[in-house]
């Protein structure tokens, strides 16, 4: 598949498709499942959390042929641009999705005049933080969850 192939668009105020995105989101996290702890916040997703998450910041959709393959959600954070529930679809990964929604990611940032853009992977998860790290992003910090000493997420960032 070639990047042009991949269609990338701000979903606004008329996207309806909320489920498609938490269907998605589940199929592309369902890998974590018995590999990290605690378990990931998108398994707690319900019908309304997409369209929640979407009014805190803004979701990008990755379509091919108008068919919903990625999304990514962000928002701002103080100088930086979080990315969340960065999803793509188990049968595309490796084919260029994630760098096309990285790519409207920076542009997305930059549109808001952010300086960075950061995110969080799990500890255990050491083949993303690999991904990450091809795109340009660094280990800045580790964090724990709530009821947890060791540390489960690693934060990244890179500049716009």
């Amino acid at each position: 598949m070639r990047a042009a192939e991949i269609a990338i668009r701000r979903a606004g105020a008329q996207f309806a498709d909320w489920e498609k995105v938490r269907a998605l989101i589940l199929d592309a996290f369902a890998y974590m499942r018995g590999r990290i702890d605690p378990p990931s916040s998108a398994f707690r997703m319900t019908a309304a959390s997409p369209a929640e998450d979407g009014l805190a910041g803004a979701l990008l959709v990755a379509e091919r042929d108008s068919e919903l393959v990625g999304c990514a959600f962000v928002r701002p954070k103080g100088d930086a641009l979080y990315i969340a529930k960065l999803a793509v679809r188990p049968d595309l990964q490796g084919r260029g999705v994630g760098r096309a929604l990285m790519a409207a990611v920076r542009e997305e940032a930059r549109a808001r005049g952010l300086a960075a853009l950061e995110l969080q992977t799990r500890i255990e998860l050491v083949e993303n933080h690999a991904t990450f790290a091809r795109l340009g992003f660094v280990k800045i910090a580790e964090t724990a969850h709530p009821g947890f000493t060791r540390p489960t997420s690693i934060t990244m960032r890179a500049p716009v």
